[in-house]
């Protein structure tokens, strides 16, 4: 089956899935868990398969890290379906209610985008999430993850599928791309897929959103960064450098630049190298931090890369506001922190900081749909569009009005027969399905 015939086939079958109650989906995910818990050996031998050939290729050592499919990889989105299980139905809900004249009642009510199509890099745990969030609100997909993946990225795929299916969702729902043609074939389908979500390189990432009139959703790079202000907990400073860095570097809320206030930075910097050269990171400071602690120097272009490595660039500033003028000019819009122990400093950090995600004394790896409570995550976006930061479901629904009437007529209200009341109800609209 080509790519366009599979277009077809989640756009027919989404229609009568975006229609399901909630009970009928929530089956089907537990159906799904329960089948890659049992099918483990297979997901394992199939992920072996693409290691091997991946290592043969001299595939950089991040993107083998998320390739790799084990035990406790399984164990961890099986654990997300059961998590997204738990969570409230995304589709059908009230929006607003309003009553436009007597027994003419208008809801915004949410429901399902429609078809996605989803690009990803090599992780197979993505797909698992992305397949299941989409089933949760109520959406078809069209899932092309990296060619590093082939092999595990079907097995899941079959049987995310075969329990889908089984389980009474309408089959059609999901469909694996597998090659570069059928993404150039997918960015001109805009009669049948509703939103792309592509996961990648900035320069991937660029090129999609430039080659197609389908909306898109995503970001381009994760430049986050954790700013040290003057009244920091010098030792919280450096434990929350030390996650944000190291916890999972190969991911696009890891840390890449840190900002260091200048009346801090003698007591802070030569306690945070030892900590993180103990865990074998490469700093790269500017020339006034070089002069308290003896590292590489950077250059320009540190600011603006994404390592996602064991490389952190470091640069004192004179204030607050400064770092915010750093962080606007080189970040991505995507995670930025601030440690402090003056509030309205960090207000005003988050306040002014112009990205999806600004913290207070906390790592940046928080920025997760997982952690978030969103059901995992289909990816984090920096638009600023109906959905920003970690999208869950929340970010896979739209919403459409509903108006329920009694034989009313606009005619009627032309001739000045009818009374607008526009009345906010409390009322929920009520599904039949």
């Amino acid at each position: 089956m080509g790519i366009e015939e599979q277009a077809l086939e989640v756009k027919k079958a989404q229609v009568f899935l975006g229609a399901l109650g909630l009970e009928k989906r929530n089956r089907a995910l537990d159906a799904i868990a329960r089948g890659i818990r049992l099918r483990e050996d297979d997901i394992i031998a199939a992920n072996k398969r693409d290691l091997i050939a991946a290592e043969s290729e001299n595939i950089a050592p991040p993107v083998l890290k998320r390739l790799k499919f084990d035990t406790g990889k399984i164990d961890e989105v099986c654990k997300g379906i059961e998590s997204l299980i738990r969570l409230s139905d995304p589709v059908g809900r009230t929006i607003l209610a309003r009553e436009l004249d007597t027994d003419l009642e208008l809801y915004q009510v949410s429901c399902p985008i429609g078809v996605i199509g989803m690009i990803f890099e090599s992780r197979p745990d993505a797909l698992v999430q992305i397949a299941t969030l989409c089933l949760k609100s109520g959406n078809g997909v069209i899932l092309k993850g990296g060619s590093e993946a082939l092999h595990t990225n079907r097995i899941l795929s079959e049987i995310i599928r075969d329990a889908s299916v089984n389980a009474g969702i309408p089959d059609g729902w999901i469909q694996l791309a597998e090659t570069r043609q059928e993404v150039s074939l997918m960015l001109d389908m805009e009669d049948k897929i509703d939103l792309l979500i592509p996961r990648g390189s900035n320069s991937f990432v660029k090129y999609i959103m430039k080659n197609t009139t389908i909306p898109v959703l995503g970001h381009a790079d994760g430049i986050c960064h954790l700013f040290v202000d003057k009244d920091a907990d010098v030792s919280m400073a450096v434990d929350l450098t030390e996650d944000s860095k190291t916890q999972y570097v190969a991911v696009c809320n890891a840390l890449e630049t840190l900002l260091v206030d200048s009346s801090i930075a003698s007591d802070f910097l030569p306690l945070m190298k030892e900590k993180l050269e103990s865990k074998n990171v490469e700093l790269r400071g500017c020339e006034i931090t070089r002069k308290f602690i003896d590292i590489k120097p950077a250059v320009e272009e540190d600011w603006s890369t994404e390592y996602l490595d064991y490389i952190l660039s470091v640069k004192v500033v004179d204030s607050l506001d400064d770092a915010i003028s750093h962080i606007n000019k080189y970040g991505s819009g995507h995670t930025d922190s601030i440690v402090t122990g003056n509030g309205e400093s960090a207000e005003r950090f988050m306040n002014l900081v112009d990205s999806a995600d600004t913290f207070w004394n906390c790592s940046t790896r928080f920025s997760d749909g997982f952690r978030y409570g969103l059901g995992a995550e289909v990816g984090v976006s920096t638009n600023k569009i109906h959905a920003r930061g970690p999208v869950g479901l929340e970010g896979l629904v739209i919403y459409k009005w509903r108006l329920k009437g009694n034989g009313h007529k606009v005619a009627d209200d032309s001739v000045g027969n009818s009374t607008f009341t526009h009345r906010i109800i409390e009322k929920e609209y009520k599904r039949s399905l």
